[in-house]
């Protein structure tokens, strides 16, 4: 079901959009060489117990997870690119660390992410990041009243066409609010005028996320990481958009320059 929301109900989702761009901005921060996946895990638990927040991840179970997820934070490293369960890794060295985070303030949800470089930077990846943080402002730019959830789609794929990544159309962008997903479901791949028209009070998780070289997947054993399926590295980057009259207003906007 689509639920639209009105403006008062936009202002009541801002707090979660703040609190979660919050801990992404922290997580940015602590990411570095020798940092374990489980410290950057309880830092984003602690932030949450201190705010009063609740985690959308802990318990989350859906249909294609082994278990429920037991943590508070998506990381993914190098081939890794979605639902990375944090588990005993010490990051080092020119990894690529993607970092997703939602959580409910009020009852209330934002989800977002962002993929960083730990340490000596390799071109490919700070390609690889910049082309998914384009099409992340590709798809924003085409979230407003009038459109169709096909136009965010065919802006995010034609970024990522154009630098010659393939593109998997499994998981993408979906509605957000009182739970983590919902409908409308947002490929990153999609033909312009296509698909649910873009109304006022609409928000949404527009996440473009691609891999180097190939668009297959492949589950890690925890039955939730999922990575390239030819070793290649992933990047990610999402935000939180409500969709207004005045044009699309990015609830978990950072606004650190990232």
């Amino acid at each position: 079901m689509i639920e639209l929301r009105t403006p008062a109900e936009i202002d009541e989702m801002r707090p979660a959009g703040v609190f979660v761009a919050e801990v992404l901005s922290a997580l940015r921060e602590k990411a570095a060489v020798g940092v374990n996946l489980l410290e950057l895990d309880e830092l984003a638990h602690k932030m949450i117990r201190d705010r009063g927040a609740e985690s959308c991840y802990i318990d989350y179970h859906p249909s294609f997870g082994a278990s429920p997820f037991g943590k508070v934070l998506c990381t993914s490293v190098n081939d890794a690119v979605l639902h990375g369960l944090p588990h005993d890794y010490t990051l080092a060295d020119g990894d690529l660390l993607t970092v997703d985070f939602a959580a409910s303030v009020n009852g209330w949800v934002s989800d977002s992410a962002l993929s960083v470089i730990v340490g000596t930077e390799r071109p490919e990846d700070r390609r690889l990041i910049d082309v998914t943080t384009e099409a992340l402002a590709a798809g924003i730019a085409q979230a407003v009243v009038g459109n169709k959830t096909g136009d965010i789609s065919n802006a995010i794929g034609a970024v990522a066409t154009l630098a010659g990544y393939k593109i998997n159309t499994d998981f993408g962008g979906h509605g957000v609010g009182r739970t983590m997903h919902g409908d409308p479901h947002i490929t990153n791949k999609g033909r312009p005028n296509r698909g649910f028209p873009l109304r006022e009070g609409l928000v949404i998780a527009i996440e473009p996320w691609f891999l180097q070289s190939t668009d297959l997947l492949v589950t890690d054993p925890d039955g939730w990481t999922l990575r390239s399926a030819d070793g290649s590295r992933g990047a990610h980057q999402e935000h939180t958009v409500a969709i207004t009259a005045d044009g699309p207003i990015i609830l978990t906007d950072r606004h650190d320059g990232h």
